[in-house]
C-alpha cells in the first residue's frame, strides 16, 4: 500500500512528536519506525520479534545515504515492518545507547561507525550489527535486504541459539561496564601481542603514502599511538619511520583544514588530497597526543 495518500502528503510513522532533528528525517519513511521507549520495546516482547536498532545523527554522510537508498525502498520496509520492530536513535540525544551497541558491534566485527545498524532481542541484547549495508548486495558488501532475511531466517529457526549467543555478548559487555574485566579465555595485552599488531600494520602500511591500506583512508590515531609504544619499547625505527611518513603527508595533503585547522574524517582517495568534508571531534581530539609525542620523538617542526 502506498505511504502517500490522495493529499499527497506521505503518511507520518512513530517518530511523530519527536524534538530530533535527525529522527524527523526519518518521519515519512515508508519503515515503521519508534523512537527508542516503552511503546516499542513493549512491542518487540509482546510479539517476539527481534528490534532493528539504526543509530545515526544529522552530520553523517553515510547515514543520509542509507535513508535515501535503503529506508526510502519499499521492499526494505515491508520486510522489516512484518519481521522486526524497527528503533531509530539520534546518538547526540542517547550517547549512553550509542555507546553499549557500538562497543558491542566493535566487539562483533572489529570495527565501528555509523549509520550503527544492530539486531537485538526483545530483551535488548544484541547478536548482530553492522554499520552502512546498501540496500542489495553490490561490489562485495552485503546488502541490507540479504541480512534482513538471513537475520529473520536463523531467528526463525534457530532463536534458542541466537538468544544464548546474544546472552554471552551481553555478559561481555557488562564486563567492560564493570571495570574493564577480561573475559574468561581472553589474555591481556603485553609486549608480544603489541609487537605482533605492529608486524601486521608494516605489512600493510602504504610506503608511499602512509597510513594503511588502499582508498579511502580514515586517520590512524589509534595505529600510530601504538607504533609509537612499540617504538618507545624497542627502539627499533621501522615503526617510526611509519609514523613520520602518515603524519607528514596528511599534515601537508587536502585533509589538513590550511584555513580552520584540524583534519578531516577521512580521505576519499589513498593518498590523503581529497577529504570528505566533515571534521569529528574525537579526530581531533585523538590526534594531538599522537602528533605531540611524535614531536617529542623526532622534535621535526611539522
Amino acid at each position: 500500500m502506498s505511504r502517500v495518500p490522495p493529499g499527497g502528503i506521505p503518511r507520518a510513522n512513530h517518530l511523530a512528536g519527536e524534538t530530533s532533528p535527525y529522527l524527523l528525517q526519518h518521519l515519512h519513511n515508508p519503515v515503521d519506525w519508534y523512537a527508542w521507549g516503552p511503546e516499542a520495546l513493549e512491542k518487540a516482547r509482546r510479539e517476539g520479534k527481534p528490534v532493528f536498532l539504526s543509530i545515526g545523527y544529522s552530520a553523517c554522510h553515510w547515514c543520509h545515504v542509507m535513508e535515501r537508498e535503503s529506508f526510502e525502498d519499499e521492499r526494505v520496509a515491508a520486510f522489516l515492518n512484518e519481521h522486526f520492530v524497527a528503533i531509530k536513535v539520534d546518538r547526540e540525544e542517547r550517547p549512553d545507547l550509542d555507546e553499549i551497541y557500538m562497543s558491542a558491534v566493535q566487539m562483533m566485527t572489529g570495527s565501528g561507525g555509523w549509520p550503527l545498524n544492530v539486531f537485538l532481542t526483545p530483551t535488548l541484547e544484541p547478536f548482530f550489527g553492522g554499520t552502512y549495508f546498501p540496500p542489495e548486495d553490490r561490489d562485495g558488501r552485503i546488502g541490507l535486504l540479504s541480512v534482513l532475511h538471513k537475520v529473520h531466517e536463523v531467528w526463525t529457526s534457530h532463536r534458542a541459539e541466537l538468544e544464548a549467543s546474544a546472552g554471552k555478548m551481553a555478559e561481555a559487555l557488562r564486563a567492560v561496564g564493570a571495570g574493564g574485566a577480561v573475559p574468561a579465555g581472553a589474555s591481556r595485552v603485553g609486549r608480544r601481542e603489541i609487537a605482533s599488531a605492529a608486524a601486521d600494520l608494516a605489512a600493510r602500511f602504504d610506503p608511499d603514502g602512509g597510513g594503511f591500506g588502499g582508498a579511502p583512508k580514515f586517520p590512524p590515531h589509534g595505529a600510530l599511538a601504538l607504533l609509537l609504544r612499540e617504538h618507545a619499547r624497542s627502539g627499533e625505527k621501522v615503526p617510526l619511520r611509519m609514523i613520520e611518513r602518515t603524519l607528514d603527508r596528511m599534515a601537508l595533503g587536502g585533509m589538513y583544514d590550511q584555513i580552520g585547522g584540524g583534519f578531516a574524517r577521512y580521505s576519499t582517495d589513498d593518498r590523503w588530497l581529497v577529504p570528505h568534508f566533515e571534521k569529528m571531534l574525537y579526530d581531533q581530539a585523538l590526534l594531538v597526543p599522537v602528533y605531540t609525542d611524535a614531536w617529542l620523538v623526532t622534535r621535526k617542526a611539522l
